[in-house]
């Protein structure tokens, strides 16, 4: 894929509020077609919830933990990339109760965990790259607001909000998709004053939070000692406060430092969502040692809040589209909570629109 792919019969200029992986799908593929595309992302990086925070340590998948990939489309996608994403085998992901036992082990359909590496940041990433050289990819940017062209009544332009609160309006967009979590995207559209059904059909789907706490223990990496704690790399915990344990360092291509990042339960982290992060620390941490039964003292521990994690009721379809206005919108939210929904969803307006 290059931005600069040969022109098409009609070519348009589409505007993309979002660089995680719906809104790099959707930007790709509509490149690809021969349109012109530039891509907001309120972040310094795309990826979205694939996001990987790096640590003197090593580097940390704070979000979407793994993939899987079960649509051909998403196989093809990923080879015009080879050797950036690798099977994770996660030692057979187990199930874990409440005191931190093991309740099963393995997965019943024994679906592939596949990860992009260095980090699942890393294929977002690449699939933007070719956009960010083309001076089509613009970070750090938060769009405050959706109007009406001043020159052209039939287009769009956006109200920025860059570095030190710098405004700036980008115009000549021919349509507008939010590829955002569905709260903020039904918010945008509301405080725009745009009245289209999006807005609505966004209302009704939910999506829970999540408190997401990264370790680092190099004290482990010595002569005769490679881990800590359990021999498993991944698992499900059913203890109340967390529902996800990953040793990082067992993925492919990553630090040796032994490195856990562990993800919170949907209800636990809603319940706490305002919490001070010191605190949310602290509780997950002993919550931590409590299901994996490792009490050292990490060298590095952070958090993260992740306010739309994981998908609880999504839209029912791959994305929304008002041909009118030339508004729409995509995520994994429209499908699910996985990553190959969100590169579907994207797909699929792009193709809606294109």
């Amino acid at each position: 894929m290059h931005p600069t792919a040969p022109l098409t019969a009609h070519r348009k200029h589409f505007a993309v509020i979002g660089a995680g992986m719906a809104g790099i799908a959707c930007a790709r593929t509509l490149a690809q077609a021969g349109h012109r595309v530039t891509v907001f992302e309120k972040a310094d990086q795309p990826g979205g919830r694939t996001a990987t925070i790096d640590s003197p340590f090593g580097s940390f998948d704070a979000g979407a933990q793994y993939f899987t990939v079960r649509d051909p489309r998403f196989a093809r996608a990923i080879d015009t990339v080879p050797g950036v994403c690798r099977r994770w085998s996660a030692n057979s992901v187990r199930v874990l109760d409440a005191t931190g036992r093991v309740a099963a082990a393995g997965l019943a359909n024994g679906e592939a965990h596949w990860v992009a590496s260095p980090g699942m940041q890393s294929l977002a990433a690449a699939w933007a790259a070719p956009l960010a050289q083309a001076g089509q990819l613009v970070t750090g940017t938060r769009v405050t607001r959706i109007e009406r062209d001043t020159l052209d009544a039939q287009g769009w332009q956006l109200r920025t909000e860059g570095a030190g609160g710098a405004q700036q309006v980008y115009a000549g967009f021919s349509a507008v998709l939010l590829a955002q979590p569905a709260v903020p995207a039904q918010a945008l559209l509301v405080s725009s004053a745009l009245d289209t059904p999006l807005a609505d059909a966004l209302a009704t789907v939910a999506i829970a939070p999540c408190w997401t706490l990264m370790l680092a223990y190099p004290q482990a990496v010595r002569p005769g000692l490679t881990t800590l704690g359990p021999q498993w790399n991944a698992a499900r915990s059913t203890h109340h406060r967390i529902a996800w344990l990953a040793r990082e360092s067992s993925k492919p291509g990553r630090s040796i430092v032994e490195r856990w990042t562990v993800q919170a339960s949907p209800a636990w982290s809603a319940e706490h969502l305002e919490d001070d992060a010191a605190r949310v620390q602290a509780k997950l941490l002993k919550a931590f040692a409590e299901v994996t039964g490792i009490r050292a003292e990490p060298a590095f521990a952070d958090t993260r809040r992740w306010r739309y994690a994981q998908t609880t009721h999504p839209l029912g379809k791959s994305h929304l589209w008002d041909a009118a206005l030339g508004l729409g919108a995509c995520g994994d939210w429209c499908l699910g909570h996985r990553v190959e929904d969100a590169f579907v969803s994207g797909l699929e307006l792009a193709l809606a629109v294109a």
